[in-house]
């Protein structure tokens, strides 16, 4: 099945995740008829808004004075793996996208699938 793009659905799904939360949008607002495209754009949106998010809070608190001297050791670390689980899960949701798969991330997913089903 081909989408808005005339592209295949699984190339125009794989890449709503290319630049993350950003394609994810833009896949999102241009694409109103393939629920798999749709599911992916919109899954790659809040999966990586969300990871976004949580790493603009982990710095945040670093950037206090005091509490983040102190939790620093700790965050830095989380930091580190934020950044990690964002890059192996980038590739894994295109290449599971690309394969035409319908993968849904704990939580997220079932948001996703819940909204595009409606």
């Amino acid at each position: 099945m081909k989408s808005i793009f005339g592209l295949d659905e699984n190339l125009a799904a794989a890449l709503s995740y290319v630049f993350a939360f950003f394609s994810g949008i833009a896949v999102l607002i241009m694409e109103r008829e393939n629920k798999f495209v749709r599911f992916h754009a919109l899954q790659s949106t809040l999966w990586f808004l969300f990871l976004m998010i949580i790493n603009w809070v982990l710095k945040f608190i670093t950037d206090v004075r005091f509490i983040g001297r102190v939790l620093g050791i700790v965050i830095n670390p989380a930091l580190a793996v934020i950044g990690v689980v964002a890059f192996i899960s980038w590739v894994f949701l295109m290449y599971k996208a690309f394969k035409g798969e319908t993968y849904k991330l704990p939580i997220i997913g079932d948001v996703v699938w819940a909204q595009i089903n409606k």
